[in-house]
């Protein structure tokens, strides 16, 4: 049986030592192939901790794909190619073996998805705002912070922002990937930007317009608009249940792939590890590939540990890191930044250093302070849990409701929406229609495909601005759209 000194887990969670034990002697291959792992209770008793703790433990490794179940069996190990791993001996081989024979011959973003009305019109639940409610913004603590700048930052105020953002955002944002994604990234690497749709611009400048840029398929329909807007060629690369499909990036001779690989826009689906592996492999074959890693709102995940970042395992330069502050605070302040690789940072400094922040300084700095004084940690925790409350009550009241026996629900363990299944006998199209028309405004998976074959009568379900008043009104009348069509039959 498995056996580790608790002892060492210091400051460490008992659940996240033993979670990481497990993941290094998975990637090491101590523990092969579909080996067994031990029952939970004897795995517990023989670590002197609770049966929950491994519970919590093999439930990180299961989301992350390191592991799997077999009903009524127990948990065995996932099957890692490790000559895919980058930065082994095995990866590296493979690497330069690869080379050798070439040589001898595309954030939670703002995911609304949907166009923006004219008249904006009153709803009994609205399921594709995503909107944060008005109350949930830290307004006392943000003015008084920002009070404190413009007394004592007069000097910084009057001075352009250097081209990525004042040191003192890229230092504290450095801090905090240090801190809640275990990111150790030089502030040098960081460069801010008014929206991730400024940063994918500067990224085709970076990289080039003769690159084929990949977007997820289904996927959030802007980062593609903003690509073909750029005048670069676009492939919509087509997504299994792990993620996009490295073999379709082969046979459309993608270059740059644009992910969002730990809580997927619109399906919700988390990449496993074996799949992160296969991308990062891929992208290591040629000197051209890179990967946009867009970690749009990792900061929620509900269950567990926040998922690891991509750019934690990129040993070989090969992941653009995006990340931004919407979800988090709020969409209007238009925080965003990226994470370039040391040798791309380089080049955007030889490059690109005559652009101008596009963030004003002010905001910058209120940001900064915002981060180190440790209000944005607090923030967050208090958000979390606010939004994990809301989505209780939501699945809570599905589940008591006429519509809980005609509904499945998927995906909701993170990020702020999950996926409802209907049983309807209407198209999709009809269905929303038929909603709207009743006062509750919802959106399908199916509008968020482009070349792929769309998954029918599942929908989206974004709960961060939803109000719970009119929630049981909302959702009798989702049951009776459902219903309505059997009943016209």
């Amino acid at each position: 049986m498995l056996s580790y000194d608790i002892k060492q887990a210091d400051s460490d969670s008992l659940y996240h030592f033993i979670y990481k034990c497990i993941k290094k002697d998975i990637l090491s291959g101590a523990l092969p192939a579909d080996e067994k792992l031990p029952s939970k209770r004897p795995f517990a008793t023989q670590l002197g901790v609770s049966v929950i703790t491994v519970e919590n433990a093999y439930a990180q490794l299961l989301t992350e794909g390191f592991i799997y179940t077999k009903p009524r069996m127990g948990f065995f190990v996932s099957a890692i190619d490790t000559s895919k791993v980058p930065g082994t001996n095995a990866g590296l081989n493979n690497i330069a073996s690869q080379k050798q024979s070439r040589e001898a011959q595309k954030s939670a973003p703002d995911t609304s998805g949907l166009e923006a009305r004219k008249a904006p019109k009153k709803y009994l639940a609205d399921f594709i705002n995503n909107q944060a409610n008005p109350e949930s913004f830290p307004f006392s603590t943000w003015a008084k912070i920002t009070r404190k700048v413009l007394c004592e930052n007069q000097n910084e105020l009057l001075v352009r922002s250097p081209y990525g953002g004042t040191l003192a955002v890229r230092k504290s944002i450095a801090k905090l990937l240090r801190e809640f994604r275990n990111m150790n990234v030089d502030p040098d690497q960081i460069i801010m930007g008014a929206g991730t749709e400024y940063l994918y611009g500067l990224i085709v400048q970076l990289l080039g317009f003769d690159k084929k840029y990949g977007v997820e398929d289904p996927g959030y329909s802007n980062i593609s608009k903003i690509y073909r807007k750029m005048n670069v060629v676009c492939n919509f690369i087509p997504m299994d249940e792990s993620g996009v499909i490295v073999d379709q990036l082969e046979e459309t001779c993608t270059d740059v792939i644009h992910i969002s690989p730990s809580h997927h826009f619109p399906t919700g689906i988390v990449t496993p590890v074996s799949r992160r592996y296969e991308l990062l492999s891929w992208a290591s074959k040629s000197s051209n590939r890179f990967i946009v890693e867009d970690d749009y709102d990792s900061e929620f995940r509900m269950v567990g540990s926040p998922i690891p970042a991509m750019k934690n395992i990129d040993v070989m330069d090969k992941v653009i890191y995006i990340n931004t502050f919407s979800k988090t605070l709020t969409s209007s302040a238009r925080f965003s930044y990226m994470v370039l690789p040391k040798p791309l940072a380089k080049k955007f400094h030889d490059e690109f250093s005559f652009y101008a922040c596009t963030i004003s300084t002010m905001e910058q700095l209120t940001l900064s302070r915002f981060i180190d004084e440790g209000s944005f940690e607090k923030h967050i925790n208090r958000m979390r849990n606010a939004y994990r409350s809301r989505r209780d009550a939501l699945l809570q009241a599905i589940s008591k409701s006429k519509l809980g026996k005609l509904v499945e629900i998927h995906e909701e363990n993170a990020g702020l929406h999950f996926i409802m299944e209907v049983q309807t006998a209407l198209t999709d199209e009809e269905f929303c229609k038929r909603a709207e028309e009743k006062g509750v405004r919802i959106g399908a998976l199916s509008d968020y495909y482009t070349e792929a074959t769309p998954s029918e009568h599942q929908f989206i379900i974004n709960y961060s601005g939803l109000s719970e008043k009119t929630l049981g009104m909302a959702l009798n009348v989702l049951y009776q759209v459902a219903q309505s069509n059997k009943v016209a039959n």
